[in-house]
């Protein structure tokens, strides 16, 4: 009779055990990097959690710094990288080592401008920036032990488009090609994407000899993304608010194919679009707008990687200056800068289509960076 309450005991103690590893076990939840401006509320970097049922989590400030306007990581993804996008001043470039519950700041460096908009790195640790405010990039390392080198190579850009915001340079983002050489640079004053590549043996960058990508009059080239088959590009034109799709050639130099409006027919107000990227799984494209406060997403033609609008859907927040769609492609996260939150939709990876899952409010989001 003695052994039926320990039997019991046994049990329900395996039970409780049992359920505990479940739940370790079905707990997908991702982790992103929150990048923000300071002028506000905010004092620099935020983590954030993702739950595997789209519900956003804010865990708190990880690292105290100005104006970490974009985030990103080194190749190793051992350390953060964020630029500090001040001005009139010239700017810097911050690195962490990413902790488990925390980032410690490592280095700082001189962006060589004011007003840096862009920070990417490369497999070999370079680094490149580009200054919006002065119309410059610039090259720099980070070494095994995430620390951040001197200025190697400065650039400065010359020409002008035809808008008002035209007259004079200003590079908005530089994008290594995915397996590539090249660097692709789209500049929203001269209205072309600059082609570069490094000269590793001087560690210095160069215009590439091939070409600068000339894009439609007055469309403002702001951000780009690639196809995961690495052929296609798209670029975000900000002040014409379009799409336009790059095919790559067999020569290395890119063609461009067309260009797709991200806005409705109906809407006359002011927009500018701000983020672009594909689904991992390169069926779908989403682009935000600004004004419109919106995500445009797109069907993707499998043969020819022409652009099919499906829906224009809200961010349920202002200024949607960037977003992420979640290394799992289930959920998109909208950092709404101007009403301070952070939105994630559940993506239906059949359609493309978004549907609202949660809302946390975050002072002045202006990155979303996934740690996976």
């Amino acid at each position: 009779m003695k052994l039926i309450p320990i039997l019991l005991f046994l049990i329900i103690l395996f039970g409780c055990q049992h359920k505990k590893s479940e739940t370790t076990k079905n707990d997908q939840s991702q982790t992103f990097y929150v990048g923000t401006y300071t002028s506000g509320d905010s004092k620099g970097i935020y983590k954030c959690t993702l739950g595997d049922d789209g519900v956003l989590s804010n865990k708190g400030l990880v690292a105290t710094t100005e104006n970490p306007a974009f985030l990103t990581f080194s190749a190793d993804k051992k350390f953060l990288l964020c630029v500090n996008s001040n001005r009139p001043q010239d700017g810097s470039i911050s690195s962490f080592k990413i902790l488990k519950d925390s980032l410690t700041f490592l280095s700082k460096t001189t962006s060589g401008g004011p007003g840096p908009c862009h920070v990417s790195t490369s497999k070999q640790g370079f680094v490149v920036v580009t200054n919006y405010t002065d119309g410059s990039c610039c090259l720099i390392k980070i070494d095994k032990n995430g620390i951040l080198s001197e200025l190697l190579d400065f650039k400065k850009h010359t020409g002008n488009g035809i808008s008002d915001r035209q007259d004079a340079p200003h590079p908005h983002s530089a994008w290594f090609e995915p397996d590539g050489d090249n660097i692709l640079m789209p500049d929203l004053g001269t209205n072309e994407v600059w082609i570069y590549n490094i000269d590793t043996t001087i560690n210095k960058l160069q215009l590439s000899a091939q070409q600068k990508i000339m894009m439609a009059p007055g469309a403002g080239p702001r951000h780009l993304t690639f196809h995961p088959n690495k052929k296609w590009a798209y670029v975000l034109n900000e002040l014409d608010c379009t799409v336009t799709h790059l095919e790559k050639q067999d020569n290395g130099t890119y063609s461009v194919k067309n260009s797709i409006s991200t806005l409705p027919d109906s809407f006359t107000e002011i927009n500018t679009c701000a983020d672009i990227h594909t689904s991992n799984d390169g069926n779908f494209l989403y682009a935000s707008n600004r004004g419109h406060n919106s995500l445009a997403i797109y069907r993707i033609t499998k043969e020819n990687g022409n652009l099919e609008l499906v829906d224009i859907v809200p961010t349920l927040g202002e200024t949607p200056r960037n977003f992420s769609v979640s290394p799992d492609d289930k959920y998109v996260i909208v950092a709404n800068q101007n009403s301070n939150n952070i939105v994630s939709f559940k993506r239906d990876q059949e359609t493309g289509l978004l549907s609202f899952v949660s809302k946390i409010d975050t002072p002045s989001p202006v990155c979303i960076l996934f740690e996976n």
